[in-house]
């Protein structure tokens, strides 16, 4: 496929901080488009901007302002399940309506593949027995709801013109100067660095399949530059067999990887609902020259000489910094967003600060 110009819907997350870099380093070239909400959020130095954008709303999308690119990568979301919970209207109107607004947006600026990042996690409580994109979809949260219902009305515009892909990312991890320690490789290894302890709030025994965000950008830029028809309107499993883990398993691997560390258990520490592993065949059988390339271990390592470079401290775990529900509840208090995850007012560039009130 030839080079192409993407634009990258949150591109000032997590992800999207990996992402950009990678998708730039093989000759694409991307803007982003993002609310900012975590600005200033971050480990380290962020990556150059890619472009001079203002902040902007996926729910606001319009084809004017698309016109001109050759995909949309859509990472842009309230993501994860706590964050969900804390207003699950506003995640329906984040996850979902802007969902469909950026793609009807992409679709009438002509825009033929549309890339969106869905989750494993829409298989809610499977089990331990690998399933695949067949499966039935039993999402447990507002989260994976919207991630069911995104992927169900993006099929619907689907046509000749227009290529919905879904990839359905495992359990991300590893290191981004965006960083988040809501999520369980990132969170128990910062627990141990900072505390000694690798706590465990589950009984560690539910299974979750995992991928390295760096292993996310691979598969997003083979969904990229595949030809249109084996990816076309179809949903990709994003991780490796050999990483669908129980959480205790993290647990064990974290602990050997720090020093002095030890495993722990909350007080009446059971069994997470949120228990699945997912069959990744689909994804290396339709790319058999996608290699992804990391390990967990190798993940908890880098992570490990993260924290240790950018001298994360137990005051920082425990922070909004990277902690997106934290960060969230911070923004209302501010009144910088309103309940609607709409801005209200500008945020502060550099350093945890969140409004230029404070």
């Amino acid at each position: 496929m030839p080079l192409v110009k993407v634009l990258v819907a949150g591109d000032g997350g997590y992800i999207g901080a990996v992402m950009v870099p990678f998708l730039r380093t093989v000759g694409h070239e991307v803007d982003g488009l993002d609310l900012g909400l975590y600005d200033g959020c971050d480990l380290g130095q962020m990556p150059a901007q890619v472009s001079i954008r203002p902040p902007a709303d996926i729910r606001d999308a319009t084809a004017p302002e698309l016109t001109g690119y050759d995909a949309v990568i859509c990472l842009a979301a309230l993501s994860n399940d706590p964050l969900g919970h804390l207003n699950p209207a506003a995640t329906y109107s984040v996850n979902l309506a802007g969902t469909l607004c950026l793609a009807r947006a992409a679709k009438r600026a002509g825009i033929q593949r549309f890339l969106f990042a869905s989750s494993c996690s829409l298989y809610g409580a499977s089990g331990s027995a690998g399933v695949a994109e067949d499966a039935d979809l039993t999402p447990l949260t507002p989260y994976g709801e919207t991630k069911v219902l995104a992927e169900r009305q993006l099929s619907e515009l689907a046509d000749d013109e227009f290529s919905p892909i879904y990839l359905r990312n495992a359990t991300a991890y590893g290191a981004s100067a965006r960083l988040r320690l809501d999520i369980v490789v990132n969170n128990l290894t910062a627990v141990a660095m900072t505390t000694g302890e690798v706590r465990l709030e589950s009984d560690g025994s539910p299974w979750r399949p995992l991928v390295h965000i760096e292993d996310i950008s691979r598969a997003f830029l083979a969904a990229l530059e595949a030809p249109r028809g084996i990816v076309h309107n179809q949903a990709f499993n994003v991780g490796r067999s050999q990483d669908n883990v129980q959480v205790r398993d993290i647990a064990e691997l974290v602990r050997d990887a720090v020093p002095g560390s030890r495993v722990s258990f909350a007080e009446g520490a059971g069994p997470d609902i949120r228990n699945y592993r997912a069959d990744f065949s689909k994804l290396h059988d339709t790319f058999p020259d996608l290699s992804l390339r990391w390990t967990v271990r190798a993940g908890i390592d880098e992570l490990a000489r993260a924290y240790t470079e950018h001298g994360l401290s137990y005051d920082d775990f425990v922070s909004s910094r990277f902690v997106r529900l934290r960060r969230i509840r911070e923004l209302l208090a501010a009144g910088v967003i309103d309940e609607e995850m709409r801005r209200t007012a500008n945020i502060m560039s550099s350093g945890p600060a969140v409004s230029a009130t404070q």
